[in-house]
């Protein structure tokens, strides 16, 4: 029983871990997206942070109106934040040119995705409560938590914006998230009510982001191949009117 315990609560510090790492990252990506595309970097970033952490605060206000089967609520917002946070630069990059109130939908999709991860850390400390020290919850819990912001701060910029791209970067992310949640699908399921239903559904979240991350991919090589066809055609063309 005392093992039982022990990964039970593992998986679920382990969690919060990832909610950490991909909630800075999806913070961070836009920033950086709303920074390219509006100009204005400390502007956007000001702004972005600061409604990332007041969604997180609103989130965290609502999580005690929650009281029944806590972890397949934990487990439904985990998909929830995958997929929006996943999903989110796509769809900005989308409406960008085609779309007025651009900055309103920026924000709202920064507001959402800070909203669901202020709801889960209370969330797994209500799941926790009964079962560990509280002194030893909120250590735990916030040890997890920071440890992971900061990687995802070093990893931002070294290894996941020049090899991922922004794109790439949110998908990615969403891809883990989503990821925790079919884990804790399987390895949770006896806990869980439903469990079926909720493998489902995250199995399909997932595949619509690993889906999305390989189109956007094929994408942006396409987007290159016709830059690149354009250059050569004008080089052509002025070649062509440098000699005669």
């Amino acid at each position: 029983m005392g093992k039982k315990f022990l990964r039970f609560e593992f998986l679920l510090l382990f969690a919060v871990f990832i909610i950490a790492t991909c909630g800075l990252v999806y913070e961070l990506v836009a920033g950086t997206l709303a920074s390219y595309l509006l100009g204005d970097s400390v502007k956007q970033f000001s702004f972005i942070i600061g409604v990332y952490l007041f969604s997180m605060g609103i989130g965290s206000f609502f999580s005690k109106f929650f009281h029944k089967n806590l972890l397949n609520t934990f487990v439904e917002i985990e998909i929830l934040v995958g997929l929006i946070g996943g999903l989110s630069s796509v769809i900005l990059f989308l409406l960008f040119e085609s779309v007025e109130y651009f900055q309103f939908i920026l924000y709202l999709l920064v507001f959402i995705t800070g909203f669901l991860v202020g709801l889960e850390i209370p969330l797994l400390m209500n799941i926790l409560k009964d079962k560990v020290e509280f002194r030893d919850l909120v250590s735990n819990v916030f040890t997890f938590d920071y440890i992971g912001a900061l990687l995802a701060s070093i990893l931002f910029p070294l290894i996941l914006i020049p090899k991922l791209g922004i794109m790439g970067t949110s998908l990615f992310f969403g891809m883990i998230n989503v990821s925790i949640a079919i884990a804790l699908c399987f390895l949770l399921k006896r806990e869980l009510k439903n469990s079926y239903f909720l493998k489902t559904k995250a199995i399909f979240s997932f595949a619509v982001l690993l889906g999305v991350f390989f189109f956007q991919i094929k994408f942006w090589i396409i987007q290159k191949e016709n830059f690149m066809e354009k250059i050569s055609f004008i080089l052509i063309r002025h070649n062509i009117s440098v000699l005669f």
